[in-house]
């Protein structure tokens, strides 16, 4: 598939998208969210991808939300077409199988910052802005902010800055539990990939089932998330990544994970 809104690459079992409509602060138009879930689907398909980084191209924004030009064009029916395409892709994002790592490197906002919420957790430049201004639009966040922000720093939080459309810092974000780490802006991506590399590093099966374990269990009971992790623990176990890791621990040595799902 050939991308123009995005700049898609895999390294040493590393994928990284990169939003890439800099003139526009990369924002999201239907075209670029079609080659999003593109390259999704190659990734999910790829068993040599271990871990996902998402960014923006330059250096002022992640993605700063809808394209405006676009959105104020659409009827009612056009809004929930396009609404819902946005869920489907944010969905198969949050979904995929391998840890997925943000690396916000300026605004953050709107649909920006709902894919964000998306990934499993987040690094941010210190220059980067969070924020769902949905609401100075006379709208509110329509790729499933309302949602996953509330479930990530808590309902008060979330809806303050969401019926405010307030923009906060980086260290803001990390004080509430949206962000991570904020590392200077020229470090970002060195201190992501050092994280990402280590993660790669971790056997398929074992980061897989820690994944699921955790995303399944948000939404279900305490009891009921205990068994999911139960049932997972059980079936890593039994994978060849386990007897090596076992195996290496016993004989002190480091150990060489190249276990595939298949197995």
């Amino acid at each position: 598939m050939t991308y123009e809104n995005i700049l898609f690459q895999v390294q040493e079992g590393i994928a990284t998208i990169t939003f890439n409509r800099p003139k526009a602060l990369n924002a999201l138009n239907q075209a670029l969210l079609a080659e999003l879930s593109g390259a999704l689907d190659d990734i999910a398909g790829d068993e040599s991808c271990r871990v996902l980084i998402l960014t923006g191209a330059g250096e002022k924004s992640f993605v700063a939300g809808a394209d405006i030009t676009e959105l104020a064009t659409f009827s009612a029916l056009q809004a929930k077409v396009f609404s819902r395409a946005g869920h489907a892709i944010i969905a198969k994002l949050q979904e995929l199988p391998i840890p997925v790592m943000a690396a916000v490197n300026g605004f953050a906002l709107g649909g920006g910052c709902e894919i964000a919420l998306a990934c499993d957790f987040i690094y941010a430049a210190e220059n980067a802005k969070f924020g769902l201004p949905e609401i100075t639009l006379g709208l509110i966040p329509g790729f499933g902010g309302t949602q996953r922000l509330p479930r990530l720093i808590g309902a008060n939080m979330a809806k303050e800055l969401i019926f405010t459309g307030k923009m906060i810092s980086a260290g803001e974000a990390a004080q509430m539990g949206l962000v991570n780490k904020v590392v200077a802006g020229a470090a970002l991506m060195e201190e992501v990939l050092k994280t990402a590399r280590d993660i790669a590093a971790k056997g398929r099966v074992s980061l897989r089932a820690a994944k699921q374990a955790v995303n399944y269990g948000l939404n279900t009971d305490l009891a009921t998330g205990c068994h999911i992790e139960t049932d997972a623990f059980a079936l890593v176990l039994a994978s060849p990544d386990a007897k090596e890791g076992t195996t290496a621990f016993l004989e002190k040595r480091k150990a060489v994970f190249k276990g595939s799902l298949a197995e």
